[in-house]
């Protein structure tokens, strides 16, 4: 990485900025090494499968063909133009994207305070441990959040991992949400679509918006947890390289209208929350669109109310739809530049969260902030500081006070 955090503009002086989504390229060994011995050859792991390294889960089962490290950053620290990326592995890319002290110290140099981490290998809202059967996948899932509460205290309590839940079984789920919130993980991340799926007894899983997720609702409030809510969560969300894009256009081509398409595919996912009144049985939940940007949303929640007005009988809901966005919701933007004040405003300066989605091919590494700068530059200092820090520290209780996140293992992190 060549930008320092010592030659950053004035506008970031005095903030500890918190970087709301990045994510983790697991290492290779994460499961295997924690796993009982019964259990090495079924968890997650890579072998060569048809002549290609790849992840794979129980008898061989391929969850991630390459064994890809999802990371855009060479080990030099640098971020090429393209898609060459989807096939590096770890051992090609910048360490920051599989190890703890290599990615504090990219926070060093950029002038990150604290990241919030999501996974990879596991889906973005842990969907493919669906594939095998329920002890396996709820081992792997308890696997990756005893690793991730780990990398939460190596780093310092700089990096806030988000637990992944087994979101097949809401017992299940409550019963993990509590393990993790008591290992100090500060927020949930979960299949944002489960009814597509069944649960253990082989049962059509509910929606969201049904009864039988209010214990898992219930847990959240007491513990004050928020439920993240990543981009492609689900089987039916994720459609990066799917559907989306005709078949003439490039790989290329697809790609970006699949990113873009992903982006506003969390409209539904907010859409079907708010109008299912589970806000009405739960006004404490907090819920939070992560790496989706914000621009859509004030129109969203203008068709939103609209269309409630236009079509319900009955107002079945205690407040408009729009009403639900600024007391539930949160989100997070960052590659967004035009217009960026208005749009705060819009949406709400205490909704809104700066993120970088590093190491991902459209983070704004290798200089997030002074990439921005120019649009973060024309919100006044109270706002900036609020979608630069305070919002996600006060969403996911990550202590701001002088010197309270360092340690001596993480030299050259200045008190900003």
């Amino acid at each position: 990485m060549t930008t320092s955090a010592t030659l950053l503009p004035e506008i970031f002086d005095n903030i500890k900025v918190i970087d709301a989504d990045t994510h983790y390229s697991e290492p290779h060994d994460l499961w295997v090494k924690r796993a009982p011995a019964a259990m090495k050859k079924r968890v997650p792991r890579v072998e060569t499968i048809d002549g290609i390294l790849s992840w794979v889960i129980d008898d061989s089962l391929v969850i991630g063909r390459g064994a890809t490290a999802s990371s855009s950053i060479t080990k030099a620290g640098l971020k090429p133009p393209g898609l060459a990326c989807v096939d590096w592995r770890n051992d090609d890319v910048h360490p920051g994207s599989y190890d703890v002290r290599a990615r504090v110290g990219v926070m060093n140099e950029t002038g990150i305070f604290a990241q919030v981490v999501y996974p990879n290998i596991l889906g973005f809202g842990g969907q493919h441990s669906a594939k095998v059967d329920p002890a396996l996948r709820l081992l792997s899932v308890q696997i990756y959040n005893d690793a991730v509460a780990e990398m939460q205290t190596e780093s310092g309590q700089r990096i806030f991992p988000m637990a992944v839940l087994p979101w097949w079984d809401v017992a299940a789920a409550v019963t993990e949400t509590k393990r993790c919130h008591a290992m100090g993980l500060r927020g949930i991340n979960i299949n944002s679509d489960p009814h597509g799926h069944k649960d253990p007894a082989g049962n059509p899983l509910p929606d969201l918006g049904q009864p039988y997720w209010d214990p898992l609702w219930e847990i959240c409030v007491g513990l004050d947890l928020p439920v993240n809510f990543h981009i492609g969560a689900s089987e039916q969300a994720m459609d990066w390289m799917g559907t989306q894009g005709w078949p003439g256009l490039s790989f290329e081509m697809r790609a970006a209208l699949g990113g873009s398409m992903l982006f506003v595919n969390n409209a539904r996912v907010m859409g079907n929350i708010i109008l299912s009144g589970v806000l009405d049985r739960y006004p404490a939940l907090k819920f939070v669109s992560v790496e989706s940007g914000i621009g859509w949303i004030p129109f969203m929640l203008e068709s939103f109310d609209f269309q409630y007005l236009e079509i319900t009988t009955g107002r079945p809901l205690k407040l408009a739809p729009s009403e639900y966005f600024r007391r539930n919701f949160y989100a997070c933007f960052w590659f967004e530049q035009r217009n960026l004040r208005q749009v705060i405003e819009n949406v709400g300066a205490d909704n809104c969260m700066f993120e970088t989605d590093f190491p991902h091919p459209t983070c704004l590494y290798p200089a997030p902030l002074t990439r921005c700068t120019a649009a973060l530059a024309t919100l006044d200092k109270v706002t900036r500081r609020k979608v630069l820090s305070e919002t996600a520290a006060r969403v996911y209780k990550i202590a701001l006070g002088p010197g309270t996140q360092l340690s001596a293992t993480q030299p050259g992190f200045r008190d900003r």
